[in-house]
């Protein structure tokens, strides 16, 4: 029964945030909202909703370490599962912008994470704190950044209705609210049955499961035969995860560690893919990430599942 509540929340709760983003995106369209400013906060926004929602719901329900191993399982399967499959089918030419600003700032980042949660807990303060950052972040990148590329199906060529734009909101907030109620408690319970701990499948199942859009988006972007797909997309995922899921997370309702090996095992895996991307785009090609580099990354990712599961 615990499989059957997973594998069902997970799909309701997926289908959920993007229903939830097509009438976000269809309501900046209405009100004429530049496209910079749909993809950098509302697009991020939505393409994060089934991270945050089921953070927030299993803090709230007494499981900060589904909560955290969500948010860190995510950024671990982005860049070692998801960018690992996607060059494994097509090379990544990488912008300039990359060593300059999305590596440092992503990087940066997920020290900061480790440096708050080095106390045991992710506090109100330091909620607050997140949020003040991605402020800052989301700022800078509207201003001086170009925008976000969006995949042509997310973005509506011609303006809805708001009948239409109420009914899918509706819809998603109904998906995201039942679908991360039964992948949390399929999720605990499927823990409990296999006497592992939360942090296990959060680590496993729930992050590669609220990692899917981001895989799927980019499967269709190489079957579409475009011209490279942007690494700053899934580093820009990595950072909207930390900065948004747990600050909102944090500030609804601290998350105090439980299990230490996110702290000690979990978190330095994080960190050390996102250091091993700079490595990786410059060497031996410089700003290029072919097959072998995406071989790489899964080998690392299957080898730290590997330890984390047995």
């Amino acid at each position: 029964m615990s499989i059957l509540y997973l594998f069902c929340g997970l799909t309701v709760l997926l289908l959920g945030g993007e229903w939830t983003l097509r009438s976000a995106v269809a309501t900046a369209v209405r009100w004429r909202v530049p496209k910079v400013v749909v993809g950098m906060t509302i697009v991020s926004f939505a393409t994060s909703l089934p991270e945050l929602i089921t953070s927030i719901r299993a803090a709230v329900e007494g499981h900060p370490d589904l909560s955290l191993s969500n948010v860190v399982g995510s950024n671990i399967a982005n860049l070692g599962f998801v960018l690992g499959i996607i060059l494994l089918f097509g090379r990544i030419q990488v912008e300039k912008s990359f060593y300059r600003f999305d590596w440092p700032l992503v990087f940066g980042v997920s020290l900061m994470l480790l440096f708050l949660l080095s106390d045991g807990e992710i506090s109100y303060f330091d909620g607050v704190l997140l949020l003040l950052l991605l402020a800052l972040v989301m700022g800078y990148l509207i201003k001086f950044q170009p925008p976000v590329v969006l995949v042509e199906e997310s973005a509506p060529k011609e303006t809805k209705t708001w009948l239409w734009i109420i009914s899918f909101a509706g819809l998603g907030s109904l998906g995201l609210a039942f679908g991360s109620q039964w992948l949390v408690q399929g999720a605990v319970g499927l823990a409990r049955a296999f006497d592992v701990s939360e942090r296990i499948i959060g680590i496993s199942i729930v992050s590669i499961g609220t990692s899917l859009p981001e895989l799927v988006a980019s499967g269709l972007a190489l079957a579409k035969k475009e011209q490279g797909i942007s690494i700053g997309n899934l580093i820009g995922s990595n950072l909207f995860n930390i900065l948004t899921v747990l600050g909102i997370t944090a500030v609804i309702h601290p998350l105090k560690l439980i299990d230490q090996q996110l702290l000690t095992l979990d978190i330095w895996v994080m960190i050390g893919f996102s250091f091993l991307l700079l490595p990786l785009v410059l060497f031996p090609t410089r700003l290029q990430l072919s097959w072998r580099k995406g071989l790489v990354l899964l080998t690392s990712y299957f080898v730290y599942l590997s330890i984390t599961l047995f």
